[in-house]
């Protein structure tokens, strides 16, 4: 079995000591130079393990003070460049799923709906509204509209059992998916939906599911930042 590059080496040390008390929340850690005579590797080698960490929140670097612990915060995370159920995500975390069937309704499609789902403007199209939640934290609001030519049973489904997304793989199998991610700023009952401070930064993803050759699907998925990431991993 291949030896782990000494950066990853260096990485598991810093988060054993966080994970093991010995340096506790708001501490500062071991100084860049200290830990490469430890390790006997070049500062870049440090620099790269301590670098990572901060991105993961682990770490926080503070000017002229040195590298402290932060408290981390273990955000659900989905993949960019393809589709999986919330609720099977969130379970795979270990973390218990429930969610909040706020409406599920007929409308009639406006302009900016009728673009997007690529249906008439003024013609019926379904709705439902949902918050996903992990271990009782909204962890995304679910804004979609589904064509009902394509998926006409969509409004008699029991969506606290199984959600929009694994009622609509078993319906209409998945040929292409389209996404656009964005930060954005948020009206006032969508925080509390989300239970979102003011400045909380909020992620819009949005999302258009084609089976076939038919659009079925159009949703805006908001997410709160801090409790919530997007990841992609591309094999070249």
């Amino acid at each position: 079995m291949p030896q782990q590059p000494l950066y990853q080496q260096i990485k598991h040390y810093i988060v054993h000591q966080i994970e093991s008390g010995v340096w506790s929340v708001g501490q500062r850690i071991t100084t860049e130079i200290e830990l490469t005579k430890q390790f006997n590797v070049s500062r870049m080698t440090v620099n790269k393990a301590i670098r990572d960490l901060v991105s993961e929140g682990r770490l926080e670097r503070k000017p002229r003070l040195g590298t402290f612990v932060c408290r981390h915060i273990d955000k659900t995370e989905s993949p960019l460049i393809d589709i999986r159920n919330i609720a099977t995500e969130v379970v795979e975390r270990g973390k218990a799923y429930r969610n909040k069937v706020l409406k599920q309704t007929a409308v009639v499609a406006d302009e900016t709906t009728a673009i997007q789902l690529g249906v008439m403007h003024g013609s019926t199209v379904f709705y439902s509204e949902i918050i996903h939640y992990a271990d009782e934290q909204p962890i995304q609001l679910e804004l979609r509209w589904v064509n009902p030519q394509h998926a006409p049973d969509y409004l008699n489904q029991d969506f606290n059992q199984r959600t929009p997304t694994q009622y609509l793989f078993e319906a209409c199998p998945l040929s292409a998916i389209e996404h656009t991610v964005e930060a954005v700023t948020i009206d006032i009952n969508k925080r509390q939906q989300l239970q979102l401070q003011e400045n909380e930064p909020c992620l819009l993803l949005t999302r258009r599911t084609w089976s076939g050759r038919d659009l079925v699907s159009s949703a805006r998925l908001y997410h709160p930042g801090s409790r919530f990431k997007l990841s992609s991993t591309i094999t070249l």
